[in-house]
């Protein structure tokens, strides 16, 4: 066992970690932070996407250990302060972005990658940046437009795929 401290959400949390605990594992089961899905426990399905040191991951392909030192922000951590919804959040609620929502802190999670490197993206940059989230219930189009309405665009008729 080794101890890991790593700073979640803007707090710094140490536990003692086996050297293969995977990221995932040790936001779920060691922090209890169950918002981290995980989907495929292959790196397929983008379920798990949390940012380190404000990159987009997939915490299921990363070791607890390789981020010790810093800064993990999860789906929980994308609220407001008075804990009601942020805005992309907001926006998968108010356009229908989410069906069983088993993809959605993944999705909500590739999103504030996305709208942090590119504010204004267009339809085909949403739908080429999310290749790597895989949802099974929408066929994707709430999910631009959800994405789309969070960069404050208005919302085109979204093409079907």
């Amino acid at each position: 066992m080794t101890k890991v401290t790593v700073i979640v959400n803007g707090k710094s949390v140490s536990r003692d970690v086996e050297a293969r605990m995977l990221l995932s594992s040790f936001l779920r089961d060691g922090l209890g932070m169950t918002g981290t899905h995980i989907g495929c426990d292959t790196s397929q399905c983008g379920a798990c996407v949390v940012h380190v040191d404000g990159m987009a991951v997939k915490s299921c392909s990363i070791f607890a250990l390789d981020v010790a030192g810093a800064q993990v922000k999860t789906i929980e951590g994308m609220a407001n302060a008075d804990g009601s919804l942020g805005l992309i959040q907001q926006a998968f609620q108010d356009h229908h972005g989410l069906q069983c929502g088993f993809c959605t802190p993944g999705m909500v999670m590739t999103t504030a990658a996305l709208l942090a490197d590119n504010p204004k993206p267009t339809e085909a940059e949403v739908r080429h940046h999310l290749e790597g989230n895989i949802c099974r219930c929408t066929g994707y189009h709430n999910i631009v437009k959800a994405v789309l309405a969070a960069s404050g665009q208005d919302i085109p008729a979204v093409a079907a795929e």
